[in-house]
């Protein structure tokens, strides 16, 4: 049976730092001070140093394609979702044609690539990023789009195991595959504390990979979904009229800690060397190291993902395998591991060659 390889991952963001000013406006939204006390108190602990938007922060003056953060949100005149979508078909195909753009395909890799997946739950439009991508690389009009929409942060190790599916059905297939989140699009004004601590790790950034039958980069050995009883209400993600609607449930940690250990997983743990764990949070890492009884160091790529660049929905796990190509050894065994509405968790087993 012929193995599928991811032989190269490219990350891009956009140019603006928001985290700092996101926490100072956060602060300022919420009208009761104990709350904003507590919101001050959880943002220090939360491992994050940088996130990045197409949202300018500053009050300075701005080049003239920027999209100024404090028109877009404004107290009381939040966007509505027309606005929102305005502002992803505008800025989600640069992002696009940066990361792409970094995986530097030569003229014969163009030419090979059969099958373009694109995962995405922030933004939607049609024709979408799969058509940008064809032109962008003046690839085949034959070429077979797949749109992987709105399954949250554990997308990209679904789009993933379909990658896998057609190399090991067509060995000479080429899949470009495109992870792309817009998150920072989508904060509701709300005097809810959960819900503002639950904008707190989210940001926007994409990744690009090329998968083939090549013996190069990462071998996909095997997929697994751990799905947990009774949470489907932890994690939700809706289309209302003013953005997309996140609940992202304190609770959520915990059910994966227990669900992690509980699963199997913790006796297969001593045999893998690299842990490429999707970071949705520094409590969520906690709680995945605690469940999997990992060493202190086992995350440390995932956590650095989280410290500069935050949580960015379906791209962030590629981020940390991206990380960990650059760096592991031929032969080193790994789990790369995401979550998401469900609650579920999707793990792929690999290699490196």
């Amino acid at each position: 049976m012929t193995t599928a390889y991811i032989n190269r991952i490219a990350t891009a963001v956009p140019e603006y730092d928001v985290h700092d000013a996101f926490v100072a406006f956060a602060e300022q939204m919420l009208d009761d001070p104990r709350l904003r006390a507590l919101f001050r108190r959880m943002a220090s602990r939360a491992e994050i140093s940088h996130r990045y938007s197409f949202l300018n922060p500053h009050h300075t003056p701005i080049h003239f394609s920027s999209h100024d953060a404090h028109k877009f949100y404004r107290r009381g005149s939040f966007p509505d979702t027309a606005q929102r979508m305005h502002v992803f078909e505008q800025c989600a195909p640069v992002l696009m044609k940066n990361a792409v753009d970094g995986l530097a395909l030569n003229e014969q890799e163009r030419a090979g690539i059969t099958h373009v997946l694109v995962t995405c739950c922030t933004g939607l439009y049609a024709p979408g990023l799969d058509f940008e991508i064809v032109d962008h690389l003046g690839l085949s009009t034959s070429v077979e789009r797949t749109m992987v929409g709105f399954m949250g942060c554990y997308a990209a190790i679904n789009a993933l195991k379909l990658a896998r599916h057609i190399v090991r059905s067509n060995p000479s297939a080429g899949v470009l595959m495109l992870n792309l989140e817009l998150c920072s699009l989508h904060l509701q004004e709300t005097q809810d504390l959960e819900q503002v601590l639950s904008f707190l790790v989210f940001a926007d950034g994409a990744a690009a990979s090329l998968i083939t039958a090549q013996q190069q980069g990462f071998a996909m050995d095997s997929f697994h979904a751990v799905m947990v009883p009774e949470t489907r209400n932890l994690i939700t993600w809706k289309i209302r009229g003013l953005g997309f609607d996140m609940l992202l449930s304190g609770q959520v940690p915990g059910e994966l800690g227990r669900a992690l250990h509980q699963g199997g997983l913790m006796a297969e743990a001593p045999n893998i060397d690299l842990w490429a764990v999707h970071p949705g949070g520094r409590s969520v890492l906690d709680a995945v190291e605690r469940g999997l009884d990992l060493s202190p160091n086992a995350l440390a790529a995932s956590r650095n993902v989280l410290s500069n660049f935050g949580n960015m929905s379906s791209a962030t796990v590629m981020f940390v395998l991206q990380q960990m190509l650059q760096q592991a050894q031929p032969g080193q065994q790994g789990c790369a591991m995401s979550f998401g509405p469900g609650l579920t968790a999707e793990t792929m087993r690999f290699h490196a060659v």
